[in-house]
């Protein structure tokens, strides 16, 4: 099982503009069936999770409305509407119970740390990323969200060019 920080980013290292958008990145040319592409990484997933901010934006911009069937926790401190049906966890909790919690329901699949910021580095200050996948897209916002606000060390396992994107996959090294 591996815990996967998979995510988008500008060319300057943001992964949403200051006011929570994704339209740069929907604008972006990307073979869905390429290589690193979405697709193929969904089908090892066991679970996942992502903040409120991430959320609202699936809520709003998914035309389907909720198309995930594995078990997602979404941290926040507000209530949310969960769609009919949906596997959605509401937590307050601590990155390292949840986590456990996940690893649990994941079974022998890995886990998706959806979207990024603050979330995203609460999971890595717990040393729980194992790897980090990020698809550069050929564009800069100047501002925004960062791609991940904590320091680490990574190793490059893999690279490729998906279209327009440059797409990297990293280790992440753990402190001796």
């Amino acid at each position: 099982m591996t815990t996967h920080y998979y995510t988008a980013s500008s060319l300057d290292g943001f992964i949403a503009t200051a006011d929570h958008s994704l339209d740069w990145l929907l604008r972006q040319d990307i073979d869905e069936a390429g290589p690193m592409a979405y697709a193929g990484f969904r089908e090892g997933l066991g679970a996942m999770a992502m903040g409120a901010h991430t959320y609202e934006w699936v809520m709003r911009h998914d035309e389907g409305g909720w198309d995930y069937t594995l078990p997602a926790w979404v941290f926040t401190h507000r209530e949310l509407d969960i769609p009919d049906g949906a596997d959605i966890r509401l937590t307050q909790e601590d990155v390292r119970a949840v986590h456990g919690e996940m690893v649990g329901a994941a079974g022998d699949k890995d886990i998706w740390l959806v979207g990024g910021g603050e979330l995203v580095g609460r999971f890595a200050d717990a040393g729980l990323i194992d790897e980090v996948w990020i698809q550069y897209a050929p564009v800069t916002l100047g501002s925004g969200a960062p791609v991940l606000p904590r320091a680490l060390d990574l190793e490059l396992i893999d690279a490729a060019r998906n279209r327009n994107f440059l797409c990297g996959r990293y280790r992440v090294l753990r402190a001796e």
